[in-house]
């Protein structure tokens, strides 16, 4: 009986391996592939993470509930891929390897894509490229390097056809102006009157966050006929540090009642003073509440300043593969804001509904809705001018030099 049963057991052994070789073998495709079953065989959609995992509760996650969502919907072959390391050289390395699996559209979410659009687009002209908040900038900064000229990090300096070649590429930036306003309306609207901006680096979109923030905590001060206070500072890096920090335990200690922190993980430094001092935090990007709560206690986060990363992925899949406009995509570089004055969730700048700490008598669900429907009409207008502070009448601004 037991030579009996080695026998089958073997046979199985065998059965199995046979069947693993004829299926491919050991494929390392990503453990996010669709489960569906991909019915339009015409695309194949691939998402490369920017290094992080897409478990990061922000950009990576956010693109890839997007794009799973959007291919199991339509049957799609579908899988995402993460890069070794955090480099140029390994985000062009899991292109290559998607294309060479026969995916011909590649989703890329993130300014580091930059210098990988560069090298890998024009590479594979038959390929679709979406790149999500890539703008002209993150691409010449490598192209101009490439050319042997030092950039001069001012994008309307150079020509980007005459360093780069992007025709098979569509880009998409965001008016971060427009949710940083809504996010610095929303906050003095709740009453807080002593706010702070720390911002990352001083690049053009923490900048437009920067200044759109000023603006609406100002108009909503307005409103209100009080004199709020706002510091305001960058850190010199996208990361917490123990400098910053400090900083940061100085402001709330200060009486600063709540950080706009903005720019990648920097918004550690604000979380961890803020918990110290039973102070707030303003999220960036995507809605931060779940991981800044999460890790720093519950409520701190009062809101967050949003990129539509969820409808920019799904809309412009759709347009490209299901409606057929790849043209109307190819090789431009699109900046998005709002395209409703009623469906706050379906523009591509917001605050997380979910999550605002709105409050009866302050702040509502409704005078969001109602702000959005006045910036979309117009009657709000949110300058994008980042050569210099905006204005103000109502708030007393304290800038402080460069952290880092």
């Amino acid at each position: 009986m037991k030579k009996l049963l080695a026998v089958l057991l073997a046979a199985l052994m065998v059965f199995a391996l046979v069947a693993c070789n004829k299926n491919g073998g050991d494929q390392t495709t990503a453990p996010g592939d669709s489960s569906a079953p991909a019915e339009n065989t015409s695309y194949k959609v691939a998402m490369i993470t920017d290094y992080g995992d897409i478990t990061d509760e922000s950009f990576n996650q956010t693109t890839y509930e997007a794009c799973k969502a959007f291919c199991e919907e339509n049957k799609i072959g579908f899988s995402y891929f993460k890069p070794a390391g955090d480099s140029t050289a390994d985000r062009v390395a899991m292109i290559d390897k998607a294309v060479s699996e026969d995916y011909n559209v590649i989703v890329m979410p993130g300014y580091a894509f930059g210098g990988a659009i560069f090298e890998a687009a024009p590479k594979y002209p038959d390929v679709k490229f979406i790149a999500l908040d890539v703008g002209k900038g993150d691409i010449l900064e490598t192209a101009v390097a490439a050319k042997g000229e030092k950039y001069s990090y001012n994008p309307d300096e150079y020509k980007l056809e005459d360093y780069a070649d992007i025709s098979n590429v569509y880009c998409a930036i965001y008016q971060e102006e427009l949710c940083g306003y809504m996010a610095g309306y929303a906050a003095v609207k709740l009453g807080y009157e002593k706010l702070g901006f720390l911002g990352g680096m001083a690049v053009p979109a923490v900048v437009r966050y920067g200044y759109g923030f000023v603006q609406g905590v100002d108009a909503a001060a307005k409103e209100l006929d009080k004199n709020v206070s706002l510091n305001y500072v960058y850190g010199g890096v996208f990361a917490g540090d123990p400098d910053i920090t400090a900083v940061m335990d100085t402001w709330y200690k200060s009486g600063t009642e709540v950080v706009f922190a903005c720019g990648g993980g920097i918004y550690t430094s604000a979380a961890e003073a803020a918990k110290k001092a039973g102070g707030k935090v303003i999220g960036v990007d995507v809605d931060q509440a779940a991981i800044i709560d999460g890790k720093y206690g519950e409520g701190i986060t009062v809101t967050s300043a949003m990129k539509g990363l969820y409808p920019a992925t799904y809309d412009t899949l759709k347009a490209v593969i299901i409606d057929g406009k790849w043209a109307d995509y190819a090789g431009k570089i699109e900046t998005l804001g709002l395209v409703s004055g009623d469906d706050v969730e379906a523009n591509y700048v917001q605050i997380p509904v979910k999550s605002t700490q709105f409050a009866d008598g302050k702040f509502t669900k409704d005078d969001y809705a109602k702000l959005v429907k006045d910036m979309f009409d117009g009657k709000i207008k949110v300058s994008n001018d980042i050569t210099k502070m905006p204005a103000v009448t109502n708030v007393k601004i304290t800038e402080q030099d460069q952290i880092k």
